[in-house]
């Protein structure tokens, strides 16, 4: 399975919360996914930890990195591509982190990871 991770399902993956779904876990766990993690959500990571809205053991620089080599997880960076295709969606709703999740999912044949329900009014596939 190839999939996209949304950036709680990372935080909540790494801190084991139980909010997290047992199909996301198994995606997780699972030697034989592709999972990858959007540079958007480390923007969005950046931006709150900046803010004091998130809290993190070392600044995101390090944390990031650290995960997605202990985790086995792929980076997936923004492309002029992934940004332009933002254009051609419905506008369900306005957060550019979500937004850029759901384009690059949709070129990159990703099904998203997400316990947010409007990934799926963009007709996205959801592992949840």
């Amino acid at each position: 399975m190839r999939a996209l991770l949304d950036t709680h399902v990372l935080l909540w993956w790494v801190v084991d919360a139980p909010r997290l779904s047992q199909r996301a876990r198994h995606l997780l766990s699972n030697p034989g996914s592709e999972v990858y993690f959007s540079a958007a959500s480390s923007w969005e990571l950046a931006i709150k930890f900046a803010l004091g809205r998130l809290t993190l053991p070392v600044p995101p620089r390090s944390f990031v990195p650290k995960i997605l080599r202990e985790q086995s997880i792929r980076p997936l960076d923004v492309t002029h591509a992934h940004a332009l295709a933002v254009a051609e969606l419905p506008p369900q709703h306005r957060d550019p982190f979500d937004r850029l999740l759901v384009a690059q999912a949709r070129l990159e044949k990703l099904a998203v990871v997400s316990g947010d329900p409007i990934f799926r009014e963009y007709g996205s596939k959801v592992i949840w």
